[in-house]
């Protein structure tokens, strides 16, 4: 009987795939433009935050999330983009969490962005993909 409800949107997945891609990596593009845009006021954030040399982490994080956003939208190069992205998210939540004392609202965004990227990871990027 539950096997009926969950047809319909097992029929969907190439396209909750794909959209699962467009706004994780709108997203990726949304954070990391302000980042590649001034590389080095990005750099001063991450000394702030304590990541030493702040220019090579921020540089790092800022590539990451602009041209990764791309990356995932188009579906190109997917799974190495969502896994350095999920990375990226576990350590801001573990962070955020310890180090900066963050209530859990501060964080939860991070986790729900690491929990989709192992989504795209654990079924792909889906048809509308350039390349895995």
């Amino acid at each position: 009987m539950f096997e009926l409800l969950y047809q319909p949107l097992f029929s969907w997945s190439e396209h909750i795939l794909f959209l699962a891609r467009l706004l994780s990596g709108t997203i990726m593009i949304y954070f990391g433009w302000p980042k590649i845009t001034d590389l080095r006021s990005n750099a001063n954030d991450f000394v702030k935050m304590g990541f030493q040399p702040g220019i090579l982490w921020g540089t790092i994080i800022a590539i990451l999330e602009f041209f990764g956003g791309i990356g995932m939208i188009l579906g190109l190069l997917t799974a190495p983009i969502a896994f350095a992205y999920a990375f990226q998210m576990i350590m801001g939540t573990l962070w955020k969490s310890t180090r900066a004392n963050k209530p859990f609202s501060d964080y939860s965004y991070d986790l729900l962005l690491f929990v989709m990227m192992l989504i795209i990871l654990s079924f792909g990027p889906g048809n509308y993909s350039i390349f895995f």
